[in-house]
């Protein structure tokens, strides 16, 4: 990994993600928010009690991902994915995505969003 790429990396930002479908297996891309919280990589999203995100539940079924970059610096990055279960791990993050987004309902973020860690080889160092 270079260094423009892991600079950039550095950064909150949107990227997009290319996950495998839990049942088609076909590849789906979309665009999301990487947040960084002391050199930490996380995705969470707003909370929706009413379904569970397909990436969700793709990266559930296979944590690997392309991490795409796309600017400043544009990279195709592989990558894991880790969902966060464990209630004080979650809130220790979520209330920081929440200070991101200007929101206050965190105890519905607990309950309803998505939230995973990615981990990208040779990132930090």
């Amino acid at each position: 990994m270079d260094d423009t790429v892991r600079a950039s990396l550095d950064h909150s930002q949107a990227i997009d993600i290319t996950t495998t479908g839990a049942k088609t297996g076909r590849q789906r891309r979309l665009e999301i928010v990487l947040h960084n919280f002391g050199r930490h990589l996380y995705v969470s999203g707003i909370p929706n009690p009413a379904r569970k995100r397909g990436w969700l539940a793709n990266l559930e079924a296979n944590p690997a991902l392309t991490v795409h970059l796309t600017h400043p610096v544009q990279a195709d990055l592989p990558a894991t994915a880790r969902v966060i279960r464990d209630p004080a791990e979650r809130k220790a993050i979520l209330e920081q995505v929440a200070r991101v987004w200007n929101r206050r309902d965190v105890n519905m973020m607990l309950e309803h969003s998505p939230l995973i860690e990615i981990s990208i080889e040779g990132y930090p160092t």
